[in-house]
């Protein structure tokens, strides 16, 4: 489609030689002459009954141009669909690759990169893309005016060429710093990215410790290293913009005298030369503008390359075999995990949870509690030894299918700035049947009366980490998204430990109200919510010390009495 408009452009131009001859008599020689070997689309005209007359070539000129409009408007119709298809294949892609990322590289990557790549990143690789695909197609108008050129006269190509080569010198050293500079702000977004996510997160503690003056000034400083690279690019830009015109001048000027003086030329050919020259030069201007664009944003599509490839490594490989419902038990044979530094988080850990048993992880910070959760989620591979879930080696299991029977609630429950039924249901349809299922999660999570006593009650809009709620009342939303899902496994990670006691007690009897209904994990630090669990494994130091109920462990564990006593319990 580019080469067809520059053809139809081509061919508009050269009917201007025509048109001039027979408005300026005095011009010399005939039109088919002048046209040398594009003389053939007069012949044209004649095979067809149309004499060489101004109106017959104004009627072939506009023919020409509205074609050329006709093939400009598909080309860049065409060009939006590329644009957005490749946009969001990009997006897709990474989506999905970002998906399949596993838990355990996920929690040792760089989430500024994480984000930047994602968010910024995709959008420098639409302006790249569109600047590669302009100067693509740039490029194609370059070599259709050649041809022409080379009909016409071939001396004047090749002075065409010359002009071309001398503006390519020219650029070739901002080419150069421009693609450095490139790659240093990318690195510069990405660090200002992390910068940004922990300001976010820890906004609480600089706050309140004083500390956001001065780590303000870092971000503040890190924002101005970015500017200054990015004022770099954007003058080197302004610069190949501004140097194009100039540029242009010299080199007709030049072309003018050669054709004039050197080749003794006539002002006819020298019009029509010079319009192909004009709109070839032009055109290889703007093209080298372009690259130049594309340039400018070429460190982020090394980062995406590099991102996409570090996603495929770090990505959760799964087995064939899945799971409909959990019916039996989770064992660890000989399991141990290790680090990325090679120390040891766990080691030696046989264990076996039952279907609807009700466990409990206790042990001092570092113990290995969550680690062992994690990996009984399958959210952790074993390093060594062996894991099965309903007979099935962890390796065959498709995680995802398993996973999507384990309900999982953390010391900071997730609220979504959405509605109450939006965060319950996970954006699920407002059918009969989930509404169903809505009222009964929330019932069984016992926060059923107090949505009911809302104004809007399950259509009330929650704020931003649910800031309009308390602990409690947060806590049991997350309870009820993770019932809502038709579980079979319950995780609780520390899941009361920042409520005050009244309201942990009562998270705590909805919590026990399930007992027997669902297999419920978890990870206490205070001892007082676990009085009535199934079974208490006592962790230290990576390995499993002990493990028995609340009163036989009472008895027979001088451990798990010291921390009884000193809790008070």
């Amino acid at each position: 489609m580019g080469i067809g408009v520059g053809l139809l452009d081509g061919f508009g131009l050269a009917m201007f030689l025509p048109l001039l001859q027979l408005t300026e008599p005095s011009a010399s020689g005939t039109a088919e002459h002048s046209m040398g070997n594009l003389s053939f689309i007069l012949t044209g005209m004649n095979s067809l009954g149309m004499s060489v007359t101004l109106v017959n070539v104004l009627f072939v000129l506009a023919i020409f141009f509205i074609l050329k409009g006709v093939a400009s408007y598909v080309n860049g119709a065409y060009d939006v669909d590329l644009q957005q298809l490749f946009i969001r294949t990009i997006r897709a892609n990474l989506t999905h690759a970002l998906s399949r990322m596993s838990y355990k590289s996920y929690v040792v990557s760089d989430l500024g990169r994480i984000q930047n790549t994602m968010s910024g990143e995709v959008v420098n690789l639409v302006h790249a893309f569109q600047s590669y695909s302009n100067a693509f197609q740039l490029g194609i108008m370059v070599t259709v005016y050649m041809l022409f050129a080379f009909f016409v006269d071939a001396k004047f190509a090749l002075l065409i060429c010359l002009g071309g080569g001398f503006t390519n010198l020219v650029y070739k050293r901002i080419y150069t710093a421009t693609k450095r500079t490139s790659n240093i702000i990318t690195t510069g977004a990405n660090l200002y990215q992390g910068l940004i996510i922990q300001f976010a997160g820890n906004f609480k503690y600089l706050k309140a410790t004083g500390s956001i003056t001065k780590y303000k000034q870092k971000l503040l400083t890190t924002i101005n290293w970015i500017s200054e690279e990015t004022k770099r690019v954007g003058k080197l830009g302004v610069l190949i913009n501004s140097s194009r015109e100039p540029l242009l001048i010299l080199v007709v000027c030049g072309v003018i005298l050669i054709q004039v003086r050197g080749f003794g030329g006539s002002m006819a050919s020298i019009v029509i030369s010079l319009l192909f020259f004009y709109r070839a030069l032009s055109s290889l201007l703007q093209m080298q503008a372009a690259y130049n664009g594309f340039l400018a944003v070429s460190g982020s599509i090394v980062n995406m390359q590099e991102f996409e490839a570090d996603l495929s490594e770090a990505e959760e490989r799964d087995g064939e075999k899945e799971i409909g419902t959990f019916k039996h038990e989770i064992v660890l044979s000989n399991a141990t995990f290790v680090y990325v530094d090679n120390s040891y988080a766990l080691a030696n850990i046989n264990l076996v949870v039952n279907r609807n048993e009700t466990i409990a992880f206790v042990g001092e910070s570092g113990s290995g509690k969550t680690t062992l959760v994690n990996i009984l989620v399958g959210l952790l591979p074993v390093s060594t030894g062996a894991m099965y879930v309903d007979g099935i080696d962890r390796k065959d299991l498709k995680i995802a299918s398993f996973q999507k029977r384990v309900g999982y609630i953390t010391q900071d429950p997730v609220i979504f700035h959405d509605t109450i039924f939006n965060n319950v249901t996970f954006w699920a349809d407002p059918t009969e049947r989930n509404l169903q299922k809505f009222e009964e999660a929330i019932r069984k999570a016992s926060i059923d009366q107090f949505v009911n006593e809302l104004p809007g009650r399950e259509q009330t809009m929650l704020e931003n980490n649910g800031v309009n709620l308390s602990g409690g009342q947060k806590q049991r939303i997350s309870i009820a998204r993770e019932l809502f899902k038709d579980i079979d496994i319950l995780v609780l990670d520390e899941a009361t430990s920042a409520l005050d006691s009244e309201t942990e007690r009562a998270i705590q009897s909805s919590i026990e109200a399930l007992k027997g209904q669902y297999t419920v994990i978890i990870v206490a630090h205070r001892l007082s919510t676990i009085k009535n669990v199934d079974r208490i494994i006592i962790m230290n130091k990576g390995e499993i010390v002990d493990e028995g109920s609340f009163s036989g462990l009472v008895s027979s564990s001088n451990k798990f009495k010291r921390m009884v006593e000193l809790q008070e319990i």
